[in-house]
């Protein structure tokens, strides 16, 4: 009887769908006496199971979950703090998981099934979703979901919280006002999307930016002038699928001043350095790596994988379409943290030369802290022609 009721409130509104489950629930306490609190959850979850993400909804409201992984139906992890949790709940099944999926993934025009059992999507609140599905996923359907601060973190909450220093905020403010093209490195977690976030802050209120990303993660709220693209899967026909490097190359003929690529991670990073090399200078993007040069290594092997040129004409790619390379790391103490900023200076003798400005020089601790903080080097900037351009001569603690 109390499903007959609800099967059919799809085309009821929030409010209505809320009143009629608090009558059911209400109707069925008669004969189950619940106290107070267990009513208004009982409802809630009722609620949540049609109109929300079920019993994942109340941890989509905790503010101090950062992620929630699902490995099966009956184990969930999330994590607080930077410290994983299993919770003591679970879906009522295999079968109700793989439903919640479905809906999450058709929100925004995504198919995951058998023949395509990885999927990338997202919420509306721009949390970040990735499915696997069996038979990839052994034990049964898995999903994680990455969770972001309603309100982007600011540079100088990122100096507050120890991230990098004050010094080192401002130089990265010069070298965006310089339309310096900068890459930010790091490894999974590292916070690369929160402080590209940040940066973007730093852009003038009147450039044009065109934002490029596999799944629309980015939260860039100060620039008026603002698209925002995302690529598309094909459909169960095998048809119309926008892939990444159709959307950087749609993106050079919408007048960009500059373009945001939020992470590259294969063929595309060719498209990314030819979009760098023809004028749109200022422009930013993403990879991963364990370090500023591993991530210049990366890069070569992401470009061949799209071409076969030679490894000097890559280089000579690389080297005169990026100018400084921030690279992240995530602590023992879960704390995350700028390790280096580094310029690229060029190709000399075959090789990418990298001019370190700033590295991280950790101190002994106690508790299980990392203490230290981001030195600047002695070394001085390199390339400083941009700065000139930009009438901000040789300020902003460039020098060493």
């Amino acid at each position: 009887m109390v499903r007959s009721k609800i099967d059919f409130s799809g085309a009821l509104s929030d409010g209505s769908l809320m009143k009629l489950v608090e009558e059911i629930v209400f109707e069925w306490c008669e004969r189950h006496p619940l106290t107070a609190t267990e009513k208004v959850k009982l409802v809630r979850r009722l609620f949540h199971s049609f109109r929300g993400l079920d019993i994942l909804q109340p941890l989509m409201e905790d503010a101090s979950v950062s992620e929630i992984m699902i490995n099966h139906h009956a184990e969930i992890f999330v994590e607080r703090e930077g410290r994983m949790t299993l919770l003591p709940v679970s879906f009522e099944s295999r079968e109700r998981l793989e439903d919640l999926i479905q809906t999450v993934v058709a929100s925004v025009n995504r198919v995951v099934n058998e023949s395509s059992p990885i999927v990338d999507a997202r919420l509306k609140d721009g949390s970040r979703v990735h499915v696997v599905l069996p038979p990839v996923a052994l034990k049964g359907p898995c999903m994680t979901i990455r969770k972001f601060p309603e309100k982007p973190l600011t540079m100088e909450q990122l100096v507050s919280i120890g991230s990098l220093t004050a010094a080192a905020a401002v130089f990265l403010k010069e070298m965006i006002g310089a339309q310096y093209n900068i890459f930010i490195s790091g490894g999974t977690g590292t916070g690369k999307t929160t402080f590209l976030n940040a940066l973007s802050q730093f852009i003038p209120s009147d450039e044009r930016i065109v934002t490029i990303e596999d799944s629309a993660e980015l939260q860039i709220r100060s620039l008026p002038n603002l698209v925002s693209m995302e690529t598309r899967n094909a459909n169960t026909e095998g048809k119309g699928e926008i892939k990444m490097r159709d959307l950087i190359r749609a993106s050079l003929r919408m007048r960009p001043n500059r373009i945001i690529v939020g992470e590259v991670r294969g063929g595309e990073a060719l498209d990314m350095l030819q979009a760098l090399n023809t004028g749109h200078s200022g422009s930013m993007s993403t990879g991963h790596s364990n370090g500023a040069k591993d991530m210049i290594a990366r890069l070569e092997t992401m470009v061949l994988s799209a071409a076969e040129l030679p490894v000097q004409v890559i280089r000579q790619q690389i080297a005169s379409a990026i100018d400084i390379v921030i690279h992240l790391s995530r602590f023992r103490d879960r704390s995350r943290k700028v390790m280096e900023i580094c310029e690229v200076v060029g190709v000399e003798a075959g090789e990418i030369r990298l001019n370190p400005l700033f590295l991280f020089e950790e101190e002994r601790g106690a508790d299980g802290q990392v203490p230290g903080s981001l030195k600047r080097t002695a070394n001085s900037l390199v390339h400083t022609e941009k700065l000139v351009m930009a009438g901000k001569g040789m300020e902003g603690g460039i020098r060493g």
